[in-house]
């Protein structure tokens, strides 16, 4: 197996300065906010504009002029020194483009769409659920370009957050695959095992505690791959690969409803077939699985 991901991970892209200094400068905030180049992505609900081409497509992007009232969040400034704002507002029904979520979207974006969409969406993600003072219960103010919630009642400060969590691919010494289905999810679809991590819990633990809770299978040298933003609302996923050391499957029935080994031969077969659906292009357990097969697979959702 290799030792890095195979493939792009597309929610991990960034092609611009996050521009952190430059969140509290309201002198700086006004001239770029007034600036024709300054260039704005709506977001609303997570969803946002985007123009489609022949192979691929691009965010709808207007200047501050052309921008609804709404929320302003800094996304950053790029190499030529164009400002990136989101603005938090419904998408007009008259606007040009196609409304889009970032799961549809991020396999037809670019770097520089895709990283700009996944920051704004997560930014909108965090402010839907973290408008009140988890100290007093105060409405908080947003402040630094939408990075800072202040509560004008204690003065405490909050700041976006992500929920890390672990997601493992763990393959036996017969180099089969471990893959796994929810209960809420449609027959055939499934993935590798994931899981939040627990307060005081290293990484490597939890590989190890997740798959043992999930699935009853004890496993060894949990590997770090990689990671990408899954704003779904606001998790960060952290990939490893692990060996099993038993194999036998006792799955939780709260958590995994149903969970198989696979070679190689049998997860190509039951794919062509339609039996086995795998998580979509967007998510690091598709580079995973991918990157274990050692090779893109291409199924049907595709």
């Amino acid at each position: 197996m290799s030792d890095g991901l195979l493939g792009p991970l597309l929610l991990a892209r960034n092609a611009i300065d996050r521009s952190a200094a430059l969140r509290g400068d309201e002198e700086w905030l006004v001239r770029a906010w007034a600036a024709e180049k300054t260039r704005v992505l709506l977001v609303h609900e997570g969803r946002t504009l985007i123009s489609r081409f022949t192979d691929g497509a691009a965010l709808v992007l207007m200047s501050p002029g052309e921008a609804p009232e709404g929320t302003r969040y800094l996304l950053g400034v790029d190499d030529d020194g164009v400002p990136y704002f989101a603005v938090r507002a419904p998408l007009p029904p008259e606007a040009t483009g196609e409304v889009a979520g970032l799961r549809e979207a991020a396999v037809l974006l670019d770097d520089r769409d895709a990283g700009l969409l996944v920051y704004a969406v997560a930014l909108e993600a965090w402010h839907d659920t973290h408008e009140f003072c988890p100290r007093c219960g105060s409405r908080t103010n947003i402040t630094t370009s939408g990075h800072t919630r202040i509560c004008p009642e204690d003065g405490s400060q909050h700041f976006p957050r992500v929920d890390p969590a672990v997601i493992m691919l763990v393959r036996d010494d017969a180099d089969r695959v471990l893959l796994a289905r929810g209960p809420r999810w449609p027959e055939g679809r499934m993935s590798v095992l994931a899981g939040f991590v627990e307060p005081g819990e290293s990484l490597e633990h939890a590989v190890a505690r997740e798959v043992l809770e999930e699935v009853g299978v004890v496993v060894t040298g949990p590997r770090y791959m990689g990671s990408q933003p899954w704003p779904f609302p606001r998790s960060l996923m952290l990939g490893f690969v692990a060996r099993a050391v038993t194999t036998e499957l006792r799955p939780d029935e709260e958590e995994i409803a149903e969970a198989r080994w696979l070679s190689r031969e049998e997860l190509a077969a039951q794919v062509e077939s339609g039996e086995l659906r795998l998580p979509g292009q967007v998510s690091i357990a598709r580079r995973l699985i991918e990157t274990w097969y050692g090779s893109p697979i291409t199924t049907a959702d595709d």
